[in-house]
């Protein structure tokens, strides 16, 4: 971890009490703000109008990050969801996280999850005083053991622990708290009954009513499974795009019960959780809370709908790749984040930031320090506020892979960004700032930087009994 010098911490204080009492002011009771951290699932750093996109409507997503930040480069914690969700819930990268790929590709084909000895998020928010709450996917239980979120600090809990029957918006059972419960008249296989998005809007927006009423403040974790396949929704929801010229992208069902028309499908899709998400802001205002309320809006890691060989939507923006790669597309995210008090209107950073700084920005915000001093997370505090003098840097960010072409590793220092392809022996090296689209791989040219950062890269993990960097067969197969 990266120690934080004191000076910074008493600025970001005196900043935050600055922020606390101008809402204080305007009768917010609360002296610490609500958190809602709102994260899609497989959403393309392109797929929102704030960065670029140009065919799917996302207006709500959009006004929310003209009325705060932009960050430009913010990463997430891997190119796939169940570890990025747990590096982003412990502050530890892919070389200490507990849980470093998704549940079938462990060396003994178990499962790991997140256990007891794993400090969160909510533990920490709790500490401060926080009533905590999850709306959507976990991701981080599949033995349903010490890894369901009431046993990791979340005070209320709906959606799913394990990730296939997330795959499905139409479920027949969703998890309330440590209880399975049916969906009434919900049969997922003809995909009728109600429609999983609106159960996470309804429950996101009781858990809000019900702690707006107090003086404590509360954190949200808001996990819509959108636009993760399947691809599917309702048919009067497609209004927006359904007489559009556009291509048609034929899917096909199976494990997934795709929609036909994927393009649609996909967009109708996106501007249906905006929409939502709108709904969540407009019950802050409603209760007049959405001054002192820190909404945070982003996605698990980058696209998978989008063909890189015919792109459509454009969904990775300029970067190359998408899900289940290490470059740019597979794990550079949306990031905005809105908090009236103390974030200026239409900022833009491009503060290099990552899913495992977010427990320490949490930390800093209720005024605690983390529990775990091993994490390698920065607050990016001073960012969100604007000020990049007092905000620190990362030496370096770290994040293996070990799926399908893997095992592979990735290093970002400053600018350089190595790959390497460990059982093939390959390094390929770029500089984001001149390259983003990692065409030019300049490793030949500059062996000295090379050099560098594989010795950085062997420095950056800590071996994993089930994650080990080797080969291993397909287990979907």
């Amino acid at each position: 971890m990266k120690k934080r010098s004191g000076l910074l911490i008493v600025v970001c204080l005196l900043v935050l009490h600055a922020c606390q009492s101008g809402a204080s002011k305007k009768n917010t009771a609360k002296e610490k703000p609500n958190i809602i951290y709102i994260i899609l699932d497989d959403l393309g750093y392109g797929d929102v109008g704030f960065n670029g996109q140009e065919l799917i409507q996302t207006p709500r997503i959009d006004q929310l990050a003209k009325e705060g930040v932009i960050f430009t480069n913010h990463y997430a914690g891997a190119p796939v969801c169940g570890p990025s969700r747990a590096v982003l819930m412990t502050g530890k990268h892919l070389g200490h996280c507990t849980v470093r790929g998704n549940p079938r590709w462990t060396l003994s084909g178990t499962p790991v999850d997140i256990d007891s000895a794993d400090v969160t998020i909510a533990e920490e928010l709790k500490r401060a005083g926080y009533a905590t709450g999850i709306v959507g996917k976990w991701g981080l239980a599949e033995n349903l053991l010490q890894g369901r979120p009431n046993e990791q600090g979340f005070d209320f809990f709906y959606g799913f622990n394990r990730h296939l029957p997330a795959h499905h918006y139409y479920p027949e059972q969703v998890y309330r708290n440590d209880r399975l419960i049916n969906i009434e008249g919900n049969v997922t296989a003809e995909k009728k009954g109600k429609y999983i998005t609106d159960l996470f809007t309804q429950e996101a927006k009781g858990f809000i009513r019900q702690h707006a009423k107090t003086d404590q403040p509360f954190y949200l974790h808001l996990a819509y499974t959108t636009p993760h396949y399947e691809l599917t929704i309702p048919a009067e929801r497609k209004v927006l795009y359904k007489d559009k010229d556009w291509p048609l992208r034929e899917m096909k069902a199976g494990h997934y019960l795709n929609d036909k028309n994927g393009h649609v499908t996909y967009a109708s899709m996106v501007s249906d959780v905006d929409r939502q998400i709108g709904e969540v802001l407009d019950l802050l205002d409603e209760l007049k809370i959405a001054d002192n309320t820190l909404v945070i809006f982003t996605s698990d890691n980058g696209h998978e709908y989008d063909h890189l060989k015919n792109e459509f939507f454009n969904s990775n923006g300029d970067g190359r790749g998408r899900k289940r790669d290490l470059y740019e597309g597979g794990i550079k995210v949306p990031f905005a984040a809105r908090w009236p008090e103390c974030i200026a209107p239409n900022s833009i950073s491009d503060h290099v930031s990552a899913f495992w700084d977010f427990l320490p920005t949490v930390c800093d915000i209720a005024g605690v320090e983390p529990t775990d001093k091993s994490i390698d997370g920065i607050s990016f505090l001073p960012a969100l506020l604007g000020d990049a003098v007092q905000q620190k840097n990362h030496e370096y960010l770290y994040w293996e892979f070990n799926e399908g072409r893997g095992p592979i590793q990735l290093i970002r220092k400053g600018d350089w960004k190595l790959i390497r392809f460990v059982t093939k022996n390959r390094i390929e090296l770029y500089n984001v700032a001149t390259d983003v689209s990692e065409t030019n791989n300049v490793a030949a040219q500059y062996p000295e930087i090379c050099e560098e950062l594989k010795g950085l890269m062997d420095s950056a993990r800590t071996e994993h009994p089930e994650f080990p960097l080797t080969k291993r067969p397909n287990p979907y197969k």
